[in-house]
């Protein structure tokens, strides 16, 4: 029986083991001593850990952070890193089903989770199964391990690499195939002023996402009506201006993007500065937002515009807001794969600060890369073009950050297939049936191939 047959035998048990995990509302809740990340995690992990368990396979819990189940022997050890945690989902943010009830409708699933990210762990579950039913011998150990918070800030797999370290080649099954080879770097900084005549500002949902509605209250005559309106309609910006009693009140609606490709979206913040300053407005900090930050998303303005062969720099103001008179937003840079935190905030150094404001470093990250034509990189390419047939898709690099850069020695492959929008982080997130087998028949591939590194 070839990997194919054997992985649709686990059809079934596929949808009743996701069904089960899609059920559990296991968002980031409010930590216990005995539940680090809130119950519904918790929950989720513990199911996950039972079902392996009955299948006979070694597991364990760390501290309900992570968990994991493992097969073979060996002093090395091929990792397969997914994560049980999700993303908030209501029914009244535009979901057509409920969203912890995984709903099947020709052949598509629909749930919190379907594929980002209990449905590839559910498939590489499936993948143990068929490999354990190969025979296969196994001179490494293979170990999924199972975090319960990537989805807000990944301690879930810190704790577990401090207590149990890293693996000698892994792959996290969230991200895209056939790979995800590199991944920038980041600098988290904010802006801030006390030397602007703004009464009140507020606008953004989070620091990795475009702003998609800021809104503005300054003083009466202190700018051309006319000019701020003409502005915003030649660039078709949405917007809107109030007058009341103490002052006038301007809101701009842009469009949310994430923060690894602001240029996507349109940024209410920058285009809100610049239709005032466009229209005269006099104000140090405007001048200082236009001249360090303003419409660009490449950093050219903050002096650290770069790239390398794999992309740009790219830069994301995402929150603003005033207290005390004081005004204060959050920039987000991610950096070239080949590039260092060092040298990015040296690029920077010149321009952080004039008489209007100033750029306060907060963090840094550093990239993820390995060579195109490293053993882990080529093998996990190998597995998907002999189940696919794609020889034409390369492995890539990307502005987002996985469990990857947490874990030593392992790339993002998988689960999203080229060119898909599964909806993740959005209503109604889907994926089909029989993409899940295939990431399942992907798996087992990348396995063997692991094993004769």
């Amino acid at each position: 029986m070839d990997v194919k047959s054997m992985v649709n035998g686990y059809r079934d048990e596929l949808l009743s083991r996701l069904g089960k995990l899609v059920a559990i509302n296991s968002e980031m809740g409010t930590p216990a001593a005995d539940a680090p990340f809130g119950e519904g995690p918790k929950k989720a992990l513990l199911c996950a850990l039972d079902m392996m368990a009955e299948d006979g396979f070694r597991t364990a819990d760390v501290d309900h952070y992570a968990g994991y189940a493992e097969m073979g022997e060996g002093e090395e050890q091929i990792g397969i890193i997914g994560h049980l945690d999700i993303v908030p989902a209501h029914k009244e943010d535009g979901w057509d089903t409920d969203p912890f009830v995984m709903t099947e409708k020709d052949g598509v699933l629909y749930g919190r989770g379907v594929s980002d990210d209990k449905g590839a762990v559910v498939a590489a579950m499936i993948a143990m199964k068929v490999l354990r039913d190969m025979n296969v011998p196994l001179n490494k150990r293979v170990r999924l391990i199972m975090g319960t918070n990537e989805e807000k800030g990944s301690a879930c797999l810190a704790h577990y690499v401090e207590k149990e370290g890293s693996c000698d080649y892994g792959f996290t099954p969230d991200g895209e195939f056939p790979g995800v080879h590199g991944e920038k770097g980041m600098v988290g900084a904010v802006y801030r002023s006390k030397l602007t005549g703004i009464r009140a500002i507020k606008g953004g949902t989070a620091g990795n996402v475009v702003c998609p509605k800021c809104t503005v209250k300054v003083d009466k005559a202190t700018f051309s009506r006319k000019k701020l309106e003409d502005y915003f309609n030649n660039n078709n910006i949405e917007f809107a201006v109030e007058e009341e009693e103490n002052g006038i009140v301007i809101t701009v609606t842009g469009t949310a993007a994430h923060a690894s490709t602001p240029e996507l979206g349109v940024n209410a913040i920058s285009w809100l500065f610049s239709g005032l300053k466009e229209a005269g407005y006099q104000d140090p900090f405007v001048d200082f937002y236009c001249s360090h930050i303003g419409l660009n998303t490449d950093g050219e303005g903050l002096g650290c515009k770069c790239e390398d062969e794999f992309g740009a720099l790219t830069l994301n103001a995402g929150v603003i807001g005033m207290h005390d008179g004081i005004v204060e937003g959050t920039i987000d840079i991610r950096f070239p794969v080949t590039m260092n935190a060092r040298k990015v905030t040296g690029l920077m150094k010149e321009r952080l600060s004039d008489e209007g404001g100033e750029v306060e470093i907060l963090r840094t990250v550093e990239p993820l890369y390995f060579s195109p034509e490293s053993p882990l990189v080529t093998s996990l390419l190998g597995a998907y073009q002999e189940v696919t047939g794609d020889y034409e898709t390369m492995p890539m690099t990307i502005g987002g950050g996985t469990y990857a850069k947490m874990i030593e020695n392992t790339i993002a492959f998988g689960c999203a297939f080229p060119g898909r929008d599964y909806h993740i982080h959005n209503a109604n997130e889907w994926v089909t049936v029989d993409e899940l087998l295939l990431q399942a028949e992907i798996y087992v591939n990348a396995i063997l191939r692991l094993l004769n590194i």
